[in-house]
């Protein structure tokens, strides 16, 4: 097979590990890019090519992840993930590892883990990577790369959820959400809201944001009842979309740029966490990204008018 169509074969597996090790969409395709610039410019064909890709784009990635994390320190906000619409790596044997290591509960869990512990986390629960192409990807030894994932498991598990919702039970209640936000429904949106719900937004300085997360079902319900119409008197529209395998939604102004993305975690049943990413630096890859600004401009004149 030529080189190309071999790294090729093998790129949403790559962009796959990057993201959920960077959770960044654009330094993700940035390290599949540089793995292919160093495949390509080596002189021999490796043994395994994947052995090989996988190896330097996880090498890659812990070295950006590495100078990311001190300006995650420093950012401004709340900080999410950029959100992710569809991961292109497919496996059937391991698709719940794969849906549930995307979402933004879990990689926010996945930000508490050294760059090493991580890389090891991801590679071996995520893709079933063995011991030895991890040790060989991280460059640290079998037995370290096991006591790194005994770590990784230890941090991961305390943060997670203990109740889970099948995929078309959350769909519904998503729809329903969406439903009542369309109508501005206050109580169709507190039944479908957990009691300690909270939203909050990620502008990091660059956008229009709630100065801090709103918490609690009438709160949230009753911010959202008030803002959307208000939104939608300005023709700002939205299309529910799955965000990191969640059920979400992308928002568009009326020239059709994206707004902002929000995702939904949904646990036992209720909505536990709305998340919307408004960050214009972290929508480029969805498309055209609205003036943020100018939209809270207009939103807050069609405040003054309905009074």
């Amino acid at each position: 097979m030529h080189k190309v169509a071999e790294f090729e074969e093998l790129r949403p597996l790559l962009f796959s590990i990057a993201y959920r090790i960077l959770s960044s969409v654009s330094e993700a395709e940035d390290a599949v890019q540089e793995t292919w610039l160093r495949f390509d410019g080596s002189p021999t064909l490796p043994t395994s090519v994947k052995a090989f890709l996988s190896t330097t784009v996880t090498r890659i990635s812990i070295d950006v992840l590495r100078s990311a994390r001190v300006r995650r320190e420093q950012y401004m906000g709340p900080w999410f993930p950029e959100p992710l619409l569809s991961d292109p790596y497919q496996d059937p044997a391991r698709s719940a590892e794969l849906a549930d290591s995307v979402s933004m509960a879990a990689l926010l869990l996945l930000e508490r883990l050294s760059p090493l512990e991580r890389s090891v986390f991801v590679l071996r629960e995520v893709f079933g990577f063995g011991f030895g192409d991890i040790a060989s990807a991280v460059g640290r030894s079998e037995a370290a790369c096991r006591q790194l994932l005994v770590r990784a498991r230890r941090h991961m598990e305390a943060g997670r959820p203990r109740f889970q919702v099948d995929r078309d039970e959350r769909a519904e209640l998503a729809t329903r959400f969406f439903d009542a936000l369309r109508e501005g429904d206050v109580a169709g949106l507190r039944d479908l809201l957990a009691a300690d719900v909270s939203m909050v937004g990620d502008g990091g300085g660059r956008a229009p944001q709630l100065a801090k997360a709103v918490v609690g079902a009438e709160n949230v319900a009753r911010l959202l009842a008030s803002v959307f119409p208000l939104m939608a008197r300005i023709d700002v529209t939205f299309e529910p979309h799955e965000v990191n395998g969640q059920p979400g939604a992308i928002f568009r102004d009326r020239d059709g740029k994206v707004l902002h993305a929000l995702a939904l975690d949904v646990l036992d049943g209720q909505i536990q966490t709305i998340r919307s990413v408004i960050n214009p630096d972290k929508l480029g890859h969805l498309g055209p990204v609205a003036d943020a600004w100018a939209v809270d401009r207009e939103v807050k004149q069609a405040r003054q008018q309905m009074k």
